[in-house]
């Protein structure tokens, strides 16, 4: 497929594009293409376009890149409606965002104390009831402490003789480790 596309021959900070016709699998920097059909400088707004090869290539089936396109209708080579064209943010830029955003999150916590909670009152403990004549049994009997066997034992962790001749190992780490 056929696509014209800008490659990019300027300097650092002086960006200069030549506007080619190649391949879509070829390589937009540094790749092999059919022929240049024109010259774009940003900076002055210089742009030289060869508009009957433009024409040619479009008719042959060559899709424009969306700034082509766009560049195409301001300069009236072809009509139509320019097209929006999203600009990809690189991963560097994200972590910089991210830092940003720290900072302003740490303020707006500072400037909105938390409401303070009023303290609540003590509770006032419940008189004890008086027992009543027909449960005299059951208020006198002393309250009985829970048996010997529903009382769960501690396990003791033991170790044959041979485990205990060997040393004891950090958590986590192997023996090749230490």
């Amino acid at each position: 497929m056929l696509v014209i596309r800008l490659f990019r021959v300027g300097k650092k900070n002086q960006p200069v594009f030549k506007i080619v016709v190649t391949e879509k699998k070829h390589a937009s920097r540094a790749g092999r293409f059919v022929e240049e059909v024109g010259f774009y400088n940003p900076l002055t707004k210089e742009k030289i376009l060869k508009a009957d090869r433009l024409k040619y290539w479009l008719g042959v089936g060559a899709i424009a890149s969306d700034t082509v396109h766009n560049l195409l209708i301001s300069e009236k080579v072809i009509e139509g409606a320019k097209r929006k064209i999203t600009i990809k943010k690189s991963k560097k830029e994200k972590p910089e965002a991210a830092k940003e955003a720290k900072p302003a999150e740490k303020p707006a916590l500072e400037k909105e104390p938390e409401p303070k909670e009023e303290p609540k009152p003590a509770e006032e403990p419940k008189p004890a009831e008086e027992p009543k004549p027909g449960k005299a049994e059951e208020t006198e009997k002393p309250a009985e402490e829970p048996k010997a066997e529903e009382k769960p034992e501690p396990i003791a962790e033991t170790k044959p003789a041979e485990e205990k001749a060997e040393p004891e190992t950090k958590p986590g780490l192997t023996e090749e480790k230490q």
